[in-house]
């Protein structure tokens, strides 16, 4: 039996390597994981788990899932230290995709079994929240089957362009990863890498979409409202 928790605990990582933020990621996530596996154990003694949402900024980074393709970096070791960025490889589904300033990358870590045991849907809640957050400033966020994250394509006049890339791992229902969403991101960055695998889409961010820079704790507090609406929990 479990002890359902709808709470949600907001951090707030500001600017932090990729790499410590992954470390911290995978800290919360084995907590969440041991409590769920001394619950097994001890039905007589069941603890709630905890779930998490993350936010942070990180310095120029690429990073490629586990189902990714290599060759989708177009740029090799030399070319990326001009450029001051890194690359890990790492255990999100999802292709390769960029992390740099300007950009909100938000870090869901949830025992999924506290809401509902539906990878898919919570994938779809992901982007339901990004939708309503960028409808806040006028843009219309829409799904493209068969490519996660939210798109604008504005009737398919323009190429489709990602604003919000979205991977995540999932364990026994804990989730960790989540999504990235362009704010006042140096797109330039995406073109040393084809986006996601793509090469027929384009990406963009809500500064390139309105011609002004945007308040990131303005938006922090849209995801946030979007967030507890969407997946009915309680923030602290």
């Amino acid at each position: 039996m479990q002890l359902k928790n709808n709470n949600v605990s907001i951090s707030d990582l500001g600017l932090i390597d990729f790499e410590n933020a992954w470390i911290k990621q995978e800290e919360i996530f084995n907590s969440i994981v041991e409590t769920k596996l001394f619950n097994r154990n001890n039905p007589e003694n069941v603890k709630q788990t905890s779930n998490y949402l993350l936010f942070c900024e990180h310095p120029h980074v690429y990073t490629l899932g586990k189902s990714g393709k290599p060759n989708n970096l177009l740029v090799n070791e030399q070319f990326l230290s001009q450029i001051k960025a890194t690359y890990y490889k790492i255990n999100r589904g999802g292709d390769i995709t960029y992390h740099g300033p300007g950009q909100i990358v938000g870090y869901p870590i949830l025992d999924l079994e506290n809401f509902y045991s539906d990878i898919h849907r919570y994938m779809r809640d992901l982007e339901e929240v990004i939708i309503r957050t960028i409808a806040e400033f006028g843009l219309v966020g829409e799904r493209i089957k068969g490519a996660t994250g939210v798109w604008l394509t504005y009737n398919n006049s323009k190429l489709p362009r990602k604003i919000c890339a979205m991977g995540v791992r999932a364990s026994r229902w804990v989730t960790m990863h989540g999504f990235a969403l362009n704010v006042n991101t140096d797109l330039s960055y995406f073109n040393h890498i084809n986006p996601c695998g793509f090469t027929d889409k384009g990406v963009t961010s809500i500064q390139e979409e309105l011609h002004q820079n945007i308040d990131s704790e303005s938006v922090k507090n849209f995801i946030i409202k979007h967030f507890a609406e969407v997946f009915q929990v309680e923030i602290n």
